[in-house]
């Protein structure tokens, strides 16, 4: 299965160093983030921010929305609407008329989750013509915090996208080589209040406050470094099948293994460990300038490897690994080849 993405990212953006100045964070969360800015939508809801994202990967890819057989949208967090389908929204705003919608909400592995049936539909249907993947999310107040609502994350707005195909790969395109998913649903209530369930969204409170669910789940599962350490298992375990699946066999062969943007103090006590008990191609965390981007974070890095002026750009029969990771908790390991 060939893949052509994209992204789209506002304008505009809040700065770490306002925010610190404006007590929104403190100087130790700034350091172990790492993170210069966040873009923050000032107008385009999500779904709208999906479209351009979805435009940009199908103009990429030279070809017409009309052609898509499927689309799959991935979100996190509220899409604009309380009780709508904004994947079939983002279809028709894209001129995908014939393509069924389908919505997936795995948080943050979304993009991750997506892809899994992208791919799974392309093999079934072989003849189904091209499925475009997107997500979007936009964290805006009062009903999210970006940078004081979880511990050790902060989110940005943006949208990205993917064009999926299988047979003849337009000039650019990235060749999926393994796609591998684990999960451990017992980790559930890390984003639950276990004391009750509730009637309405933000019933608990007036904004989502991620902190507080992640610190009674802590509490009850042994402690931080317990979580942390399960983790690191998960990530170096779904990074092994993928490169064993790859036929890549942990050599040194990958050019880098791109991660979830979750902060330099992450990369360096998780991702960075994990990854290593697998293969020493160097890490990389690409959120400088974006933060978490949701259900994006995985079509974003991969962008980022099709960008032919990036900083990033996978050369030509290179291979790289991206990693995502989602509440649940869900881990996926894709390893892409520059056609």
């Amino acid at each position: 299965m060939w893949l052509v993405p994209a992204q789209w990212l506002p304008p505009t953006a809040e700065k770490t160093a306002d925010a610190l100045a404006a007590g929104r964070i403190t100087a130790e969360e700034a350091d172990a983030m790492g993170y210069e800015q966040l873009p923050v939508s000032d107008g385009p809801s999500a779904p709208e921010m999906a479209v351009r994202a979805a435009r940009r990967a199908l103009a990429r890819a030279g070809l017409p929305a009309e052609g898509i057989g499927a689309l799959w949208h991935a979100w996190t967090y509220y899409q604009g609407h309380d009780f709508w389908s904004p994947a079939h929204y983002v279809a028709a705003r894209t001129g995908a008329l014939d393509a069924v919608p389908t919505g997936v909400q795995q948080m943050c592995n979304g993009a991750g989750a997506a892809l899994r049936g992208a791919l799974h539909q392309l093999t079934a249907q072989p003849g189904g013509g091209p499925v475009l993947i997107t997500t979007a999310d936009r964290f805006a107040p009062p009903g999210f915090d970006r940078w004081h609502g979880d511990y050790g994350v902060w989110y940005g707005d943006g949208a990205t996208a993917a064009v999926a195909g299988t047979g003849a790969a337009p000039a650019g395109a990235l060749t999926l080589c393994a796609l591998v998913t684990r999960a451990a649903p017992e980790l559930e209530s890390a984003h639950r209040d276990t004391d009750a369930f509730h009637p309405a969204p933000h019933t608990r409170s007036a904004a989502v406050d991620v902190r507080r669910t992640k610190k009674a789940f802590l509490a009850a599962q042994g402690g931080r470094q317990a979580f942390l350490g399960r983790l690191r298992h998960e990530t170096t375990a779904v990074l092994a099948d993928a490169l064993a699946e790859a036929g890549q066999g942990g050599a040194g062969r990958l050019s880098s293994v791109l991660l979830p943007r979750l902060g330099r103090a992450t990369a360096r006590d998780v991702y960075g460990p994990a990854v290593a008990e697998v293969t020493d191609a160097p890490v990389a965390d690409l959120g400088e300038r974006t933060g978490h981007l949701g259900a994006g974070d995985l079509l974003s890095n991969l962008a980022a490897l099709a960008d032919d002026s990036g900083p990033h750009r996978l050369p030509p029969g290179g291979c790289a690994a991206v990693l995502s990771a989602g509440a649940g908790f869900t881990w996926s390991a894709a390893v892409v080849r520059r056609t």
